[in-house]
């Protein structure tokens, strides 16, 4: 359990890191979106806070999950995060579901492989 924890909690961190970079530093051309969600990305970037805050907060937790500092506050802080993104994937366009999927439920078993840590939040 431990080894397949620090896994995935690298593998995510290289996700969010590569995400949150390429969006900063444009690699190549970005894939136009389509048809929903070219109108919900047009709402978001009239905003003009709303991508540069998700893409931070990518960039933070990618860097706590690579370097394994403060790991178990930014699964808290990934988890609405990676639901949004989720539910983006799964309402307006299914283009990039699986990605979506992979992300969220990787941040879900983070969280219950630190879940003693998180008991004081939760106790009623």
């Amino acid at each position: 359990m431990r080894m397949a924890t620090i896994i995935i909690r690298i593998l995510l961190g290289l996700f969010l890191l590569f995400a949150s970079i390429t969006y900063f530093f444009p690699i190549g051309e970005q894939p136009a979106p389509t048809g929903n969600m070219a109108t919900v990305f047009t709402g978001f970037m009239a905003t003009k806070y709303l991508m540069p805050l998700a893409k931070t907060i990518e960039l933070l937790v990618g860097l706590s999950f690579v370097f394994g500092k403060f790991v178990k506050l930014f699964n808290l802080v990934l988890l609405p995060v990676s639901l949004n993104i989720l539910l983006l994937n799964i309402f307006p366009s299914q283009d990039a579901l699986p990605i979506a999927l992979v992300l969220f439920l990787g941040n879900l078993f983070l969280i219950y492989s630190h879940w003693n840590s998180y008991k004081e939040i939760v106790k009623a």
